[in-house]
């Protein structure tokens, strides 16, 4: 699953047409905010609760957010 979006954008290089990705300004603003959130965590080599909250933040806030537009 995490290796879908690299996958596909390297594909869109040698296919034919423009990469999409199917989401909302909203939803690629919490995608954005996962990625800098996981890279934060990736860096140091260590994740602590807090950070491991902050991402559950972020899953519940895009629940939210896809229920209720």
């Amino acid at each position: 699953m995490g290796l879908t979006i690299p996958a596909i954008a390297v594909a869109s290089i040698w296919l034919p047409g423009s990469l999409t990705l199917g989401l909302g300004g909203t939803q690629i603003v919490l995608f954005l905010l996962t990625v800098i959130v996981g890279t934060l965590i990736v860096v140091p080599g260590r994740a602590t609760r807090l950070q491991g909250a902050i991402h559950l933040v972020l899953f519940g806030a895009f629940l939210f957010l896809a229920m209720f537009p």
